[in-house]
């Protein structure tokens, strides 16, 4: 395990009804206040007019941008800027699921710096503090709720880049298990994918004697697994609706990565396939992942039949073999949840298959656990037709 330094700011508040602690904690950063969301689902199921009032009762001035997309584009995060800098405005809230929150981030990040907000995607410009961030968050994902980083796509240059930074942390993150209900199964399930690829990319490592992560990193897979048919079966489970939510802010909250060289060559991947073709995030891991998977198993056979023994109950003793099995089980697992698991099945052929390569591998080769250069990149996604 290698040297670390851990500090996560952010301040949960979590369980049924917490929304309602939403105008109490906000109005402790200003009387201004933004509230960035989504395309529309909040407002019919009554959540947004809900934390409106709210934040008013608080005696909160409330300004409004609506719009933000999966995938989210820099396009709404340079309105969100202009919003901010003309109203004076002191507190950015995010009301709804990663993209929301990356484009409240992304605005926030954005305040602070001269230029184009993309340059600090595109040309890493450094980040400099800035306004506050608090988070009402509507779906079990990303766990951007309690991290410092953002991915925004830039759709004119079909580019999908990220930021990490600690001044773009949250400051509050509200967890309501109720506001999770009502998300259509197939987000939900490509949630779920999501948060089991954040943990994938802290476990699949070279690092030794990292037994803790690993053995934190394998709880949260083995109760997202057991979780999810209970979900299927019943959407409203606000019990099992809030242990997935606990799950996903856990798997990329900084905890199970400590001392850990981690991997991030699926994500990189995948947000070149999904800003050429605007695929959810999620569903592009469930493609992506299993392939990457079967790749670089050969680099470390020993930590993917660790995976199969302790997720899957694998028995032998062929690590590769065993390893390999626990990948099958793990493209089983989401085919039958009723994922994709190839390009070819969401309409995606070999045209564009190169560019993306090159778009994966902008920044040069891709992971630690084996480098990808961009032909590996390139290898990789003909396996995922």
């Amino acid at each position: 395990m290698n040297n670390f330094v851990f500090h996560n700011p952010t301040k949960i508040i979590f369980g049924v009804d917490t929304t309602n602690e939403v105008g109490k904690e906000a109005k402790n950063y200003g009387k201004k206040v933004l509230l960035v969301s989504g395309q529309g689902s909040i407002k019919r199921i009554g959540l947004y007019d809900r934390v409106v009032k709210l934040l008013k009762d608080s005696g909160l001035e409330v300004y409004e941008l609506e719009g933000a997309k999966p995938n989210p584009r820099v396009d709404l995060v340079r309105k969100g800027i202009q919003m901010v800098r003309e109203n004076k405005i002191e507190l950015i809230l995010a009301l709804g699921s990663g993209s929301v929150i990356d484009t409240g981030k992304a605005i926030a990040a954005g305040l602070t710096y001269e230029g184009d907000v993309w340059d600090l995607f595109r040309y890493r410009k450094p980040i400099k503090p800035t306004i506050p961030i608090g988070v009402v968050l509507t779906l079990a994902a990303t766990g951007s709720e309690m991290n410092g980083n953002a991915v925004i796509s830039n759709m004119e240059t079909e580019e999908k880049l990220s930021i990490s930074s600690p001044y773009i942390y949250p400051k509050f993150s509200i967890l309501d298990p109720k506001n999770t209900t009502t998300v259509p199964m197939n987000h939900t399930l490509y949630g779920i994918v999501d948060i089991l690829s954040h943990v994938f990319e802290q476990y699949f490592d070279r690092t030794e004697g990292a037994v803790l992560q690993d053995r934190f990193a394998e709880s949260i897979m083995k109760t997202v697994i057991e979780t999810t048919p209970k979900l299927l079966k019943n959407p409203e489970d606000v019990e099992a609706r809030g242990i997935i939510l606990w799950c996903g802010t856990n798997a990329l909250n900084g905890i199970i990565g400590v001392g850990k060289e981690q991997e991030w060559a699926s994500h990189d991947i995948e947000h070149a396939i999904s800003a050429v073709y605007d695929v959810p995030h999620g569903l592009g891991l469930a493609i992506v992942f299993p392939q990457w998977m079967k790749y670089v198993i050969d680099t470390i056979p020993h930590k993917f039949a660790q995976f199969a023994r302790n997720i899957w109950g694998i028995q032998g003793d062929d690590d590769f073999e065993v390893g390999l099995e626990g990948i099958d089980r793990l493209i089983d697992f989401y085919e039958s949840i009723g994922v994709p698991t190839k390009l070819s099945k969401i309409g995606i052929n070999d045209e564009r298959l190169e560019e993306m390569a090159e778009k994966a591998t902008l920044f040069g080769p891709l992971g630690n656990t084996k480098k990808l250069t961009k032909e590996d990149v390139l290898n990789i996604l003909k396996m995922c037709l």
